[in-house]
């Protein structure tokens, strides 16, 4: 039977990188348990325990080669996937069958493996942020002089720069990695609780010692390349950690998806266009149009990622006492595909920050087509200062306005305001000097001196954080 008789995950199949796709796979997850147990049994051999260094070096010699037709079979006949996996195991390392997940309980292997998915994940995530903010960083610094229009309620308002408007995206991500970084700081295991998280099969295990129950937390943390775990938990890690993870990437989503839609607006106006390959199609049925199809996508993923968060809320506020098991499979689907799509978006958000097309001559039309009425209050202080009566200019200059604005609308003719000025005999004084006056440069404030000050305040000392982590390129497979 065909394989596309069945569905298969789009984020898989279609949008999200390899990379990605791997932190979340059954290998990397099962492996991350066997690494699990023998951290939890070589630690409790050296605190006393009768393990011997044989057993450590047949489980160590048998931590890759997982026969997953074994385990399955052994999850059908026992419904529980982490007995079967012990089970295989033991089955290729028979002689340390008996001290595999010693004192353990299944949220040993399970959460810990998944918080160190999640955090492997968030380092996936920070390095291709970084590499979207260094391309958004160059686009910046190239268009930080240009003036284009810019907008409040999608009217026409004062003028800005096409890189002052790319700072805007810049800090939204900036706040976003800021987030990350938090999550990172304060990153901790669920560490070695046992079954309600009061550790009482280790107490057991070690006679009542106390301390030796909180070294072999500490040192089987170690063995893991991590420090911090939570001071006290249930069965399972808090559920919140899992909210605030995907708060973040909800974050991130939103601070691409209002780059999709402004970069599609201005798409529509001609003006600045995400990239179009030499034989992408843009309708199959007008051949003349160029989507926005990355953007788009864009969007339409991150609307997805948004809604994620309240899924994990609604877990993290049911569970019941020490735990329950609803949340089980609702995670299995949610986390994975949490980061799975915020992979995707910013894949797409690092191929079109970096191939962005700006048409500066279209972009001088439209504000050249607005800048008169922008320009009436400069004309009337000119005026002023030559001797005019501030009133009468104010009020010429707003019967002009409204006789050059119908011509613009009602009648489809250029806004020919400037030329009606020159002509009327009340604006004498600075006939001669309309050009200098109605320099583009003169209305942009200080857009390209923010433009430079944020960039180097704000963006290139995360961006000298992480040099090694830069020369990402965001690649569109279809």
């Amino acid at each position: 039977m065909s394989d596309k008789v069945f569905y298969e995950n789009p984020l898989n199949t279609r949008y999200a990188s390899k990379e990605m796709q791997a932190n979340f796979g059954d290998e990397k997850r099962f492996r991350l348990w066997r690494k699990l147990w023998i951290a939890l049994a070589e630690s409790e051999m050296e605190l006393g325990l009768p393990i011997t260094p044989q057993q450590i070096e047949e489980l160590k010699a048998h931590e890759t080669d997982i026969d997953y037709e074994s385990a399955e079979a052994y999850e059908r006949e026992t419904r529980h996937d982490v007995m079967a996996h012990i089970r295989a195991y033991g089955d290729a390392a028979p002689g340390a069958r008996g001290i595999i997940h010693l004192g353990a309980t299944s949220c040993f292997v399970d959460c810990n493996s998944e918080l160190m998915i999640l955090h492997d994940g968030l380092l996936i995530l920070r390095k291709k942020l970084v590499n979207v903010m260094d391309k958004l960083r160059r686009f910046a610094l190239t268009y930080r002089d240009l003036p284009t229009l810019g907008f409040t309620h999608l009217q026409p308002a004062q003028l800005t720069t096409v890189g002052k408007r790319a700072t805007l995206w810049l800090q939204d991500l900036m706040l976003d990695y800021e987030n990350l970084e938090h999550l990172l700081a304060h990153f901790r295991l669920r560490g070695v609780k046992g079954t309600t998280g009061t550790q009482a099969s280790f107490l057991d295990l070690f006679d009542g010692d106390g301390e030796k129950v909180k070294e072999l937390e500490r040192k089987v943390v170690e063995k893991l390349g991590y420090e911090a775990v939570y001071g006290v938990t249930g069965q399972t890690y808090p559920r919140k950690f899992d909210y605030n993870v995907l708060c973040v990437l909800s974050q991130i989503a939103q601070s691409a998806y209002k780059f999709s839609n402004d970069i599609r607006i201005l798409q529509n106006m001609k003006e600045v266009e995400e990239p179009f390959e030499k034989t992408q199609i843009g309708s199959s049925a007008m051949a003349y149009k160029r989507n926005p199809m990355r953007s788009e996508r864009m969007g339409s993923l991150c609307r997805y990622m948004i809604s994620l968060p309240m899924n994990s809320a609604i877990t993290a506020s049911t569970q019941w006492f020490e735990r329950t098991l609803d949340d089980s499979a609702n995670r299995r689907i949610v986390n994975a595909q949490a980061f799975l799509t915020v992979d995707a978006v910013l894949n797409l958000y690092m191929n079109i920050a970096e191939n962005l097309v700006v048409y500066d001559k279209v972009i001088a039309k439209h504000v050249a087509a607005e800048l008169p009425f922008m320009a009436t209050e400069n004309i009337i202080m000119e005026c002023v200062k030559a001797g005019g009566d501030r009133q009468e200019l104010h009020e010429r200059i707003r019967v002009l306005s409204q006789e050059a604005g119908a011509s613009v609308k009602r009648e489809g003719k250029d806004n020919d305001l400037i030329e009606r000025i020159g002509k009327d005999p009340l604006f004498s004084a600075v006939r001669g000097r309309l050009d200098e006056i109605l320099d583009t440069k003169k209305f942009v404030g200080r857009a390209p001196a923010q433009t430079e000050e944020f960039i180097r305040r704000e963006i290139d000392p995360i961006l000298r954080r992480h040099e090694d982590l830069l020369g990402e390129t965001g690649a569109v497979h279809v």
